[in-house]
């Protein structure tokens, strides 16, 4: 296609991408007291007694709520949304790379509901839990709307990127640019590089804290070691190698024997 149609076509993919987000946030309406109270349970079970939420603006509880149901209509058309992507990027891809889509989408569906359920039930109650032990006479813990859907999206998108690690050792291993015996070879640096962006990430100086940013990026880290090992194309081995040559060689022998044996001019 010309350039022009590849506008085209990525507008049109644009287009139905943003009809079928629109029916997912349609479709989610009717469930926002469940999905409202869904995504404020961690922050309300870790809340000292007598503490609530607040919105101290007139348009701060209307903007949460369409952000709301915009990520629960980004989550229904998700399968929408990146069957438009693979439209889009299809008539690029060589025939041996588009078996690769399959497991890179499993891959990422499955690190992205991973990273979700872990940023939910144990990584955003253990940092709200945290900022809640500052409450003292004089300071009375009373966090907004809008401070506290932030910071849970930061995690939620956060904890997905990390997820995502198996994923990218797939796809890094099927190009060649790294193998599972390199990864392995090069974990004591992974764990250093790991347990410093969770003491940078870390809202406190406690261990435990720490420990659980950095145990899903290590856990994360091993498994796209296997995930590298498997996915690596496999080269022959010298025996077989071999064998290819001497058969090649074999065959070339034949056909050269069956030509001269041939009469001439048939």
């Amino acid at each position: 296609m010309s350039f022009l149609e590849h506008l085209e076509d990525l507008r049109k993919r644009i287009i139905y991408a943003c009809i079928a987000l629109g029916v997912g946030m349609a479709i989610s309406f009717p469930f926002m007291d469940r999905l409202v109270a869904f995504v404020f349970a961690p922050t309300r079970r870790v809340l000292p007694l007598g503490a609530e939420l607040i919105s101290s603006r007139p348009t701060e509880g209307i903007a949460v709520y369409f952000d709301i149901a915009l990520m629960a209509g980004l989550i229904i058309a998700a399968p929408v949304i990146m069957y438009q992507v693979w439209l889009f990027v299809v008539p690029a891809l060589y025939a041996n790379e588009k078996k690769f889509v399959v497991p890179f989408t499993i891959l990422t569906a499955i690190g992205s509901v991973a990273g979700a359920a872990f940023s939910h039930y144990v990584l955003f109650p253990s940092m709200m839990g945290f900022f809640a032990t500052f409450t003292l006479d004089e300071i009375k813990f009373v966090p907004r709307v809008e401070y506290v859907f932030e910071l849970y999206v930061r995690s939620l998108v956060g904890m997905v990127l990390v997820f995502q690690i198996p994923t990218l050792a797939f796809f890094l291993a099927k190009i060649r640019i790294v193998t599972g015996r390199f990864l392995l070879r090069n974990i004591r640096y992974a764990v250093l590089i790991i347990f410093i962006v969770a003491a940078v990430l870390t809202p406190s100086s406690d261990p435990w804290n720490m420990a659980i940013f950095a145990a899903p990026m290590l856990g994360l880290y091993i498994i796209g070691i296997a995930v590298a090992w498997l996915a690596e194309p496999r080269r022959p081995s010298n025996q077989t190698a071999l064998r290819l040559v001497f058969t090649a060689a074999v065959l070339d022998q034949a056909w050269k024997h069956q030509s001269a044996a041939r009469p001439h001019g048939r």
